[in-house]
């Protein structure tokens, strides 16, 4: 099932497709066929080669470290950390300050960008629900994705701050980000995406514009079932 750049791809899920996901970000290893990225066979690649290309993943529940204050969930997520290895966190060289030094300023960019300054350095356990949601897009955005796989974003979210995280998605496909996502909120999907799969029992059902697919008797068949007339 490809995925195209700088698009965004939605899939209706019936049963959950997040195997899929799992699939892609190597949390589960797939008895058949094979996951590739520009034509590379990633399929056996460990999770943190996988992340190296720029394919990141979301989680459905917000996996914020609940102690660490916004500000450092976001740093702890930073790619090319020097101060990672023991001698250079306890030498603190010029390469290892630098570094700090672009991450701490991504990660106030990123913050910025989701308006999750005023709660900078407040602990992720204490943010709302959308809070979290916004701070695990915020956590995948350091990581520097060139293709984000989103798991149900906006899911229990208000609607005044799903329509927000929206736009940020936006912005990012505009950016040149590719977002595939995984929702079940069709007024999520209808004004989001360019490019719809609709999968059904753990097959691919049908795909195409949102549009075309509400109107499908067969997708409407296979999410609501057959009509019947009481006799």
């Amino acid at each position: 099932m490809p995925v195209q750049r700088r698009r965004w791809s939605g899939r209706l899920r019936r049963p959950s497709p997040r195997a899929l996901l799992a699939f892609s970000a190597k949390r589960i290893q797939p008895s058949s066929s094979i996951v590739s990225i520009d034509g590379r066979d990633i399929t056996r690649w460990r999770p943190d080669q996988i992340s190296s290309l720029g394919l990141i993943r979301t989680f459905q529940i917000a996996r914020g470290i609940l102690r660490l204050s916004v500000l450092e969930n976001l740093l702890l997520y930073g790619p090319h950390q020097p101060g990672e290895s023991l001698g250079a966190a306890l030498m603190r060289g010029r390469a290892t300050l630098r570094r700090e030094t672009v991450l701490h300023d991504r990660a106030l960019a990123v913050a910025t960008r989701l308006n999750l300054m005023r709660v900078l350095h407040t602990p992720a356990a204490s943010l709302s629900g959308g809070q979290k949601k916004l701070l695990e897009i915020g956590r995948a955005l350091m990581a520097e994705p060139r293709l984000l796989l989103l798991d149900e974003p906006v899911a229990g979210v208000n609607p005044t701050l799903a329509r927000e995280i929206g736009e940020h998605l936006r912005a990012l496909v505009a950016e040149g980000i590719t977002i595939l996502l995984i929702e079940h909120q069709m007024d999520a999907i209808s004004r989001l995406c360019d490019h719809v799969v609709v999968l059904a029992e753990g097959r691919r059902l049908i795909e195409g514009a949102f549009a075309d697919l509400a109107a499908n008797p067969v997708v409407q068949e296979a999410y609501m079932g057959r009509r019947k007339w009481a006799s």
